[in-house]
C-alpha cells in the first residue's frame, strides 16, 4: 500500500486547496484499497478545547447515513422497551443487559436509555465510558423518546467532540455513495459544526478543513467556496 499511496500523492497536489465538489471528486477518481473506504472530514477550530466554555461537541443527522449498518441496544422497562423494538433496536431489556455487559458483552455500536433505568445503566459507566459508549442526556442518548433516538441513530445520526487539538474527525459516509451524498453529509457535518461554535470562541472559528479516506492522503478543501450559511 506504501507505493500506490506514494503514488497517489504524485497525482494529487496535497498543498493545494481544492473545492469540496473537486476534493470528492479527487477521492473518488484515486481510489487504492479494495474494500469500501469511510469519506472522513477532518475539521480544525480555532476555539481551546482545554477551556470548558469553548468545547465543541454535539451530533448531527447526516442526511444520506454513515453507509454503516448501526446496532443499537436500548435500557428501558415496560411500554418504552416496546417503543425501542417497534423502532428497530437490536437490543432491548434492563438489568439483564446490564449484567450481561458486566460479563463482557458488547456486541453493539450505540446505547441509548430512558432517563428512569439510569441508576442501574450508571454502573457500567467504566466499562462504557471509555468506549463512547455511554448514554449521554447532552447526545439526545438519554430521552423519553426512545423510537425518535433509535431512528436517527439507525438513519445516520453520529456524534462528534473536539480532540486537544482542537480537531474534529467525523465519518461523512462511504467512498461507494456518489459524491453528491458525500457532499451533501458533510454540508450537513459544516451547518451543524458552525451552529455548535462556542460564545467566548473569538477569530477564525474553521481554520482548516481536510477530506480523505480510510487508506487516502488528505486533501484540503478551500473553505472561500463553500456555502454553508
Amino acid at each position: 500500500m506504501g507505493k500506490k499511496l506514494e503514488n497517489l500523492k504524485d497525482k494529487i497536489d496535497l498543498l493545494k486547496e481544492y473545492s469540496l465538489e473537486d476534493s470528492v471528486g479527487l477521492l473518488k477518481s484515486h481510489v487504492i484499497a479494495k474494500f469500501d473506504e469511510t469519506v472522513d472530514l477532518a475539521i480544525n477550530l480555532g476555539i481551546d478545547p482545554r477551556k470548558s466554555d469553548q468545547m465543541v461537541r454535539g451530533t448531527v443527522v447526516l442526511p444520506f447515513g454513515t453507509g454503516k449498518t448501526v446496532r443499537v441496544l436500548v435500557f428501558a422497562k415496560g411500554e418504552k422497551e416496546r417503543e425501542a423494538r417497534d423502532a428497530g433496536a437490536d437490543f432491548v431489556g434492563a438489568e439483564d443487559l446490564v449484567e450481561k455487559i458486566q460479563k463482557g458483552w458488547l456486541d453493539f455500536d450505540k446505547a441509548v436509555a430512558t432517563p428512569e433505568v439510569m441508576g442501574m445503566v450508571g454502573k457500567l459507566g467504566k466499562i462504557l465510558g471509555p468506549r463512547g459508549l455511554m448514554p449521554n442526556p447532552k447526545l439526545g442518548t438519554v430521552t423519553f423518546d426512545i423510537a425518535k433516538a433509535v431512528q436517527e441513530i439507525k438513519a445516520g445520526k453520529v456524534e462528534y467532540k473536539a480532540e486537544k487539538g482542537g480537531i474534529l474527525h467525523i465519518p461523512v459516509g462511504k467512498l461507494s455513495f456518489d459524491n453528491n451524498k458525500i457532499i451533501e453529509n458533510t454540508i450537513a457535518v459544516l451547518k451543524a459544526v458552525v451552529r455548535a461554535k462556542p460564545s467566548s470562541s473569538k477569530g477564525k472559528y474553521l481554520k482548516k478543513l481536510t477530506v480523505s479516506t480510510t487508506q487516502g492522503p488528505g486533501i484540503k478543501i478551500d473553505l472561500t467556496k463553500l456555502k454553508i450559511s
